[in-house]
C-alpha cells in the first residue's frame, strides 16, 4: 500500500508538470516538441530467451522469471541486472481503461518473450518512462481480437511530447527519492517473505520449539 501511494504521487507530479502543463499555463515551452516515442526508448527485446516450464522445472529457484505482466518462476540464471521498464507485448497488453501493463524491475532476472525490455534515452530514465507510460492510453496501437499484441513498430510510434532535457534531469532528480524508497521497501518486503517461507515450514512440522514463548 505504501508503495502504491508512492507510485501515485510520481505519477501525479508528473501528470501536473508534464502532461497538464501546469506550471506553464497550459502550454507547451519553446524548447520542447512533439515527437514519438522512437526518440526515447532503447529496447532490448533482442536479449529475451523463452524458458518452458519443463526447463524451469529442473531449475534452481533464485532469479524471478517475468512473463507480460508479473513474475511466473524463479530460475538459477539471468539475462538482464539492473533497472528496466517492461510493457507487456502480447497477452494481456492493457488495463480495463487501456493503459499500457507495467513492471517497474530491478536486479538480476530473465525474461520470457511476452514483454518488451525497455530503458531510455534523451534523458528520460526508466523511472520517467514508467510515469510517461503510465499515464498513455495505448488502446489504440493493440491489435489481434483473440491475441492481443502491442509491436515494436507500433510502440515506437505513439505520438508524445518530449520536454527539454534540462527539464527532464531537475524533474528526474525530485522524483528519484520516491523510487528509492520504493525499491527499498520491496527489498524489505522480499526479506520478509524469505524469512516466513523458510520459518514456516519449521514451525508447523515442529523443528522449531515455541512452547516456551509467553505470548
Amino acid at each position: 500500500m505504501l508503495n502504491k501511494n508512492l507510485e501515485e504521487q510520481a505519477k501525479a507530479l508528473y501528470k501536473d508538470r508534464f502532461i497538464d502543463l501546469m506550471p506553464f499555463d497550459g502550454a507547451i515551452p519553446s524548447d520542447w516538441h512533439h515527437g514519438t516515442v522512437s526518440e526515447i526508448i532503447e529496447l532490448h527485446d533482442s536479449k529475451r530467451i523463452p524458458l518452458s516450464s519443463r526447463e524451469r522445472a529442473k531449475l534452481d529457484k533464485i532469479y524471478p522469471y517475468y512473463g507480460a505482466t508479473s513474475v511466473m518462476d524463479y530460475v538459477d540464471r539471468y539475462l538482464f541486472d539492473g533497472i528496466y521498464l517492461l510493457l507487456g507485448e502480447d497477452g494481456t497488453v492493457v488495463d480495463e481503461q487501456g493503459f499500457p501493463i507495467l513492471q517497474y524491475v530491478e536486479g538480476k532476472f530473465w525474461v520470457n518473450n511476452h514483454a518488451h525490455i525497455i530503458t531510455g534515452k534523451n534523458g528520460f530514465t526508466v523511472e520517467l518512462l514508467y510515469l510517461l507510460f503510465s499515464l498513455t492510453n495505448v488502446r489504440s496501437i493493440v491489435t489481434g481480437a483473440v491475441q492481443p499484441k502491442i509491436s515494436q513498430a507500433s510502440l515506437k510510434k505513439v505520438s508524445i511530447v518530449i520536454p527539454s532535457e534540462t527539464e527532464l534531469r531537475v524533474f528526474d532528480e525530485s522524483i528519484q527519492p520516491l523510487f528509492a524508497e520504493i525499491r527499498n521497501l520491496r527489498a524489505e518486503n522480499d526479506r520478509l517473505a524469505t524469512i516466513r517461507d523458510t520459518m514456516l515450514p519449521r514451525l508447523m512440522s515442529g523443528d522449531i520449539d515455541v512452547s516456551d514463548l509467553d505470548l
